[in-house]
């Protein structure tokens, strides 16, 4: 009868970009069960909402994560406007889509070094972080800043972005479109990269749905869940809009959806560029009061469904203000991809998944 032991993995690990903790119950060199634990970064972010008015929460609010900043301060000031019963001029809501793809692409590209870093690639994992150094300058010369953007105002934006410099930001992603190409392919055909990915840490659609999996997470297993079909903000004026899934339901599978993901977004942003309003980004509102009420929005996250909700008490401070995160949502479906796995295949399990825990734990 084999023993059992419990090995602590994390959260102080070379692969892992992230603080997770997973206490990982194994026999031999199998991981029969994986017990994650969270908490090492709490930093009681939605505390605040109590010390700052709504306007300045938006500076909080996209400090939840640095890779995912945008988004945050995306679903945040848009379920404020909603609460407030504000309507933003139609160019702010597409700038804020914009925004918001390029941010999926700088998330992408972090996480594909990162994988490749894993594997040993060193030279992919640079090549894959000098293409995002492209999307950061491109921050820094619409918005100020390269990581945390702080654009984004409740009604609208701090300041608007010329159309020449949206038709260069179009010249670049066509620039860098050949390049990813190529680090694509080298990526997903690569023979030893399949050997580490395809057919590990399985994952069915029956169980995707069951464990309420999103993002890229969820597509690997054939799930066709993505906000951006609702047709929210500026989505819907695209003249077509799919989910990019894969039915392998493996990290192979995962790799694959981020990876095109990449290119889809690079054809949206364009596309938005081609169709956006002059209507201008109007004036800063007037503050007031945040009433008693609530409201949520459901945006898409690079990593998945991200939900957002605020309630006002009446005054210019928000009573409650909650996020819910996709990585939060996806840690049942990781405990289950660690079930009856390798210990040496933990690492890129845990790196396919993409989990955000600064998100998380906030």
């Amino acid at each position: 009868m084999a023993t059992r032991s419990v090995i602590p993995f994390g959260p102080q690990h070379p692969v892992l970009p992230e603080p997770i903790h997973l206490d990982l119950v194994v026999e031999d060199e199998k991981v029969i069960e994986a017990i994650p634990q969270i908490g090492y970064v709490h930093r009681g972010l939605e505390k605040l909402t109590q010390k700052r008015d709504f306007n300045q929460f938006v500076y909080i609010a996209e400090r939840t994560c640095g890779i995912c900043s945008h988004g945050h301060g995306y679903g945040y000031v848009s379920a404020t406007e909603k609460l407030l019963n504000i309507e933003v001029p139609r160019r702010v809501v597409y700038l804020r889509d914009i925004l918001e793809e390029l941010s999926r692409i700088h998330s992408h590209l972090l996480w594909l070094g990162l994988l490749a870093d894993a594997f040993g690639f060193e030279a992919l994992f640079n090549h894959c972080w000098r293409l995002r150094e492209n999307i950061l300058d491109i921050f820094q010369r619409t918005c100020g800043g390269r990581i945390i953007l702080s654009i984004l105002i409740v009604g609208g934006l701090a300041h608007d972005i010329e159309d020449s410099e949206l038709h260069a930001i179009c010249e670049k992603l066509d620039s860098m479109r050949a390049e990813y190409q190529v680090i694509l392919d080298t990526m997903m055909n690569d023979l030893s990269v399949k050997s580490r990915l395809c057919g590990v840490g399985t994952i069915s659609y029956e169980d995707a749905t069951e464990l309420s999996m999103v993002g890229p997470f969820a597509k690997g297993s054939g799930v066709e869940h993505d906000m951006r079909s609702t047709g929210y903000g500026a989505y819907g004026d695209l003249d077509h809009f799919a989910p990019i899934i894969s039915t392998e339901c493996d990290c192979y599978a995962r790799c694959k959806v981020r990876a095109e993901e990449v290119l889809q977004s690079m054809d949206i942003i364009k596309e938005l560029v081609a169709k956006i309003p002059h209507d201008g980004i109007g004036g800063k509102p007037k503050a007031k009061v945040v009433p008693e009420g609530q409201s949520h929005v459901l945006i898409e996250q690079p990593r998945g469904e991200a939900f957002y909700y605020v309630r006002g008490n009446g005054t210019k401070y928000l009573d409650r203000f909650r996020l819910r995160t996709p990585t939060s949502q996806n840690l049942g479906g990781l405990v289950k991809a660690l079930q009856g796995v390798d210990l040496a295949d933990v690492p890129m399990i845990i790196l396919t998944i993409d989990p955000c825990i600064s998100c998380t734990e906030r």
